[in-house]
C-alpha cells in the first residue's frame, strides 16, 4: 500500500479556488481563512457566512457556475459541490501541477484535509487516509484536550528563544543543551519563563 507524504504548506499570497457554496465549501473556506491565500469562491448560491467574507472584502465570490479558466494561477483547488459531475469537470480541468481535492471522491483527490488542531503556531493533524473521518474526528478531541490554550503562548516564547539562541550561542554541544533544556513541562507551566530562561541561559553560556 502506497502511503501519503505529510507536509504543511505556506499558502500565503497563492491563489486557492473552492468550487461550490454550500457548507462542505464553507469549512473548506473556514479553514484557509487563516493561511493568507488569496481565496475565490465559484459558485452561484453561498452560505450566508462565505456571503458576508465576500462583502468584508476577505474572499472573493464568483456568483456563477464553474468554468475551466477558473483554475488560472490556482496553487490549490477544492471541488466541494454537490454535483458529482462537476467536481469530476474541476478534476479534469486541472493542470498537471495543481493539486485538487474532491469532496465526494477521496481516492480521485491529490490531497487529503486532515483533521486538525491549532494552538498558535503548534499545528497537528490527523488523518486515516480516508478510512475513517470519524476516527480523526475523535483523535483530534482527544489532542485538543491534551494540549490546550496554554500552548499557544508557550509556542511564541519557543520561537523567540530559539532564534537567540541560534544567532548567540556558537557551541553546538550548548545549543542543543538550551534548546532541549527549555522543552519541558516547567516551562510550559512557568508564570516566569524569561527569568527562568536567562538563569539556566547564565549557567550554560
Amino acid at each position: 500500500m502506497k502511503t501519503n507524504y505529510p507536509v504543511m504548506l505556506k499558502l500565503e499570497g497563492k491563489k486557492v479556488v473552492v468550487v461550490g457554496g454550500g457548507k462542505v465549501a464553507e469549512r473548506k473556506v473556514s479553514g484557509l481563512l487563516d493561511t493568507g491565500a488569496e481565496i475565490t469562491v465559484i459558485s452561484p448560491e453561498v452560505t450566508k457566512a462565505v456571503q458576508k467574507l465576500a462583502d468584508d472584502g476577505v474572499l472573493l465570490w464568483q456568483c456563477r457556475g464553474f468554468s475551466t479558466d477558473d483554475l488560472s494561477e490556482a496553487a490549490l483547488v477544492f471541488a466541494a459541490t454537490n454535483d458529482t459531475e462537476i467536481n469530476q469537470r474541476v478534476k479534469t480541468a486541472a493542470g498537471p501541477h495543481q493539486l485538487v481535492t474532491l469532496a465526494d471522491d477521496p481516492e480521485a483527490s491529490d490531497f487529503h484535509v486532515p483533521a486538525a488542531v491549532q494552538r498558535g503556531r503548534l499545528n497537528i493533524a490527523v488523518s486515516t487516509g480516508g478510512a475513517s473521518p470519524i476516527l480523526a474526528s475523535r483523535i483530534r478531541s482527544e489532542l485538543e484536550k491534551q494540549f490546550d490554550e496554554s500552548y499557544e503562548e508557550y509556542l511564541e516564547f519557543l520561537y523567540t528563544v530559539r532564534q537567540r539562541i541560534l544567532h548567540e550561542v556558537t557551541d553546538p554541544f550548548l545549543k542543543r543543551k538550551l534548546l532541549t533544556a527549555i522543552v519541558s513541562q516547567e516551562f510550559l507551566k512557568s508564570d516566569n519563563r524569561e527569568e527562568d530562561f536567562r538563569k539556566i541561559y547564565n549557567e550554560t553560556v
